[in-house]
């Protein structure tokens, strides 16, 4: 069996807390399975501004474009808040993103049956929800330059940033979201602001004309933003795969995050275009939450979204279906088990640490493969 590389990149906070329950599965799959997975690690963010004096390094760049799969935890921390912009450790996730060329951000909203009564929500309103966020991650508001803040004198300064799209980049967020859409249920809502943004007409006009050339077989809506943040708090289950742009994403993903009663829980994969030469596809899996160094080092925090990160990586860079499969559904059983951390935990249940909850899980998962 080829080695298959991963890089793993804990990050700051709790990161190294949640990457070691990840840790337990890789093992468990190469010592019992026979997998090769062979695994580096490296420092990215505020432990990496505190060795090398910048977010992430060169050689870790490198290991992370050599490697097959990035695994990383979480990032910044109040320590690092003073640094510059181009220092923090956020900038280390943005130079990754850019080097490996990660143009699309997929983040799936579970509601898990066990856990419908965690939702600010009310229960039916979310019970059995399932959608998949497209964000594009490499063009608009965050990259576009102009980039700056200009002294004007006499005490006013001016802050200029720039949105900005060109139709290719459009294009190959909207055939993602298509593709996955087959998949699913078939159902793509695309969401911008045309009614007040030219990137948001030209958004419109090559999602549509993606689809009409495409995908007639996959049913297209469109929303405004604003319109569809309400409907996601009013009556989520309509959507299944949503595809919006940059920050528009960022922030409908939080938001959809909730619905499912922490952030905790959630998964991210961001992906690239495969390698013409070695047809590698680079892509970054990581939890959506951040690094919560307010419960650091208390062993409390959840693991659940790390893991399934884990299994979201073996089934978009391994091609692993199955055992991502049966990850996912472990974690759901052991939630139906009543087990629960701090962030979920509600009367009744049984709160376990972040090493049980992962030790749980692992079990599980061992049952389902043997």
């Amino acid at each position: 069996m080829e080695p298959k590389k991963i890089f793993l990149l804990p990050g700051d906070g709790i990161g190294i807390e949640i990457m070691n329950e990840a840790r337990k599965f890789i093992a468990f799959m190469n010592d019992e399975l026979k997998f090769d997975f062979v695994c580096e690690e490296g420092l990215v963010g505020g432990t990496a501004c505190n060795v090398y004096g910048k977010p992430i390094s060169d050689g870790d760049i490198y290991r992370a474009l050599a490697a097959d799969a990035v695994l990383l935890g979480s990032v910044g921390g109040p320590e690092w808040d003073d640094l510059s912009y181009d220092l923090r450790p956020e900038a280390g996730l943005l130079r990754l993103r850019k080097d490996l060329q990660l143009f699309a951000n997929l983040r799936p909203v579970i509601c898990y049956p066990a856990l419908s009564n965690a939702s600010s929500l009310k229960s039916e309103l979310v019970e059995g929800l399932d959608i998949l966020i497209v964000r594009e991650l490499t063009g608009g508001i965050y990259f576009g330059e102009p980039k700056e803040i200009i002294d004007l004198g006499q005490g006013n300064k001016r802050a200029i940033d720039t949105q900005v799209y060109e139709t290719c980049e459009v294009m190959r967020i909207a055939k993602v979201a298509f593709e996955l859409a087959r998949t699913r249920r078939g159902l793509v809502t695309s969401m911008e602001k045309h009614n007040v943004m030219k990137t948001g007409l030209l958004w419109k006009e090559v999602v549509t004309e993606t689809h009409a050339t495409h995908y007639r077989d996959v049913m297209l809506s469109h929303m405004l933003t604003d319109a569809g943040g309400m409907q996601l708090v009013r009556k989520p289950k309509q959507f299944d795969v949503i595809v919006t742009d940059n920050l528009f994403g960022d922030l409908l993903s939080d938001v959809a995050g909730m619905l499912t009663g922490s952030l905790g829980m959630l998964p991210s994969a961001s992906l690239g275009s495969a390698d013409e030469v070695t047809e590698r596809q680079h892509a970054i899996y990581e939890p959506v939450h951040g690094s919560a160094p307010d419960i650091l080092g208390k062993g409390i925090a959840n693991p659940i979204a790390m893991i399934a990160s884990l299994a979201m990586c073996f089934r978009y860079s391994f091609a692993l279906n199955t055992e991502a499969n049966c990850l996912e559904k472990a974690i759901s059983a052991v939630l139906d088990d009543g087990l629960r951390t701090a962030d979920i935990y509600s009367q009744g249940m049984r709160k376990v640490s972040t090493s049980e909850m992962g030790d749980a899980i692992l079990e599980k998962f061992k049952k389902m493969l043997s």
